[in-house]
């Protein structure tokens, strides 16, 4: 066979073994095991022999062999809607250092929003055995995690409830967030007051929906429906939602935006017109503080850290019905909020 035709050597995939490392350090497999793991029983000599050969070979534990032998891999599953979203960066790193902290490995994954590639997304990390999941749900059905949970995946739901399932939930007050922000708006002089929110499957969205009605309702408040907007957070749906009710006969005077995306649109679209309009959002964005945005802020890094605590404590043994923990918000007031209405 002439040189040409020879298939090149795979460059990846062909990890050195203890076999391996045996071989080269002329000892047997069990030798090579003892050190690796750290284990009594081998001369001086013997072990340097090996670990020569093992940094010679580039020779790597499997601790997912080793764990799993066990019975545990020391790894937990966050499955979030997008990693992309500034709201999501505090809390992964949150509940990557309680990872840390325990010595086992973050796997993380966007669901999109999407419940069928949540549910793909959750399966697959719990086939590649992780000892828990901490889970923000895209879909309002559980069930498929049932199984999973009675054989012992440790699971906690942030932000939002499980669905149809009895679980541990950590979330915000997104009722008392969405109250106290539009009753603020309202102690600043506001009677026409809009809405808009993200789609209505979703949890929060709801919830921020009925805390924008108890204020209108304590204040003795009527809403107009066309106030309120529910939908997707793109851009251009916002927009167009936001421009129907400044453009409106009878505009409202102040906006309460449901979530940091829609919150952002709001911004850039009140910036381009010359009627000046309040504005309170759920969740701090970038910038806030310097573009005077008042907003409803959650401290998404607690969020992450006691969702991640109660995971652990859940694989150490903690019994006891799912609990559900509901955090504060509070009101950071910068200016846009306090506008008077025009």
């Amino acid at each position: 066979m002439a040189e040409t035709d020879r298939r090149p050597e795979p460059r990846y995939g062909n990890r050195p073994t203890m076999k391996d490392v045996a071989a080269r350090a002329g000892v047997g497999l069990k030798t090579v095991s003892r050190v690796v793991n750290g284990e009594s029983g081998v001369t001086p000599d013997t072990e340097r022999r090996v670990q020569e050969a093992i940094e010679a070979l580039g020779f790597r534990r499997n601790d997912s062999a080793r764990v799993l032998r066990k019975g545990r891999t020391a790894s937990i599953g966050l499955v979030l809607e997008d990693l992309a979203d500034p709201f999501y960066g505090p809390l992964n790193r949150a509940v990557e250092e309680v990872a840390r902290a325990h010595g086992a490995l973050l796997i993380n994954g966007s669901s999109a929003e999407d419940p069928e590639r949540e549910q793909e997304l959750v399966l697959a990390l719990c086939a590649r055995r992780v000892d828990g999941l901490i889970v923000i749900p895209a879909g309002d059905d559980h069930r498929y995690l049932e199984p999973e949970i009675a054989a012992g995946v440790a699971t906690v739901f942030v932000d939002r409830p499980a669905g149809q399932i009895d679980a541990d939930v950590v979330r915000s007050d997104s009722f008392g967030g969405a109250r106290d922000g539009v009753a603020h708006l309202i102690a600043h002089g506001h009677r026409r007051i809009g809405f808009i929110g993200d789609q209505p499957r979703i949890h929060t969205a709801i919830e921020r929906l009925r805390g924008y009605h108890a204020a209108m309702d304590e204040a003795e408040l009527p809403v107009d429906e066309s106030w309120v907007s529910l939908g997707t957070t793109a851009p251009d749906r916002v927009a167009t939602a936001l421009t129907t009710l400044l453009d409106a006969p009878d505009p409202v005077t102040a906006i309460f935006a449901g979530n940091n995306r829609v919150t952002v649109t709001a911004v850039r679209v009140l910036a381009g017109r010359s009627r000046p309009t309040a504005l309170v959002g759920f969740d701090d964005i970038e910038l806030a503080d310097l573009l005077g945005i008042t907003v409803i802020a959650q401290d998404a890094a607690t969020l992450g850290r006691t969702a991640a605590e109660s995971l652990f404590r859940r694989l150490e043994g903690a019994g006891g019905a799912p609990a559900q923990k509901v955090l504060p918000t509070r009101l950071i007031a910068r200016g846009s909020g306090e506008l008077p209405p025009h």
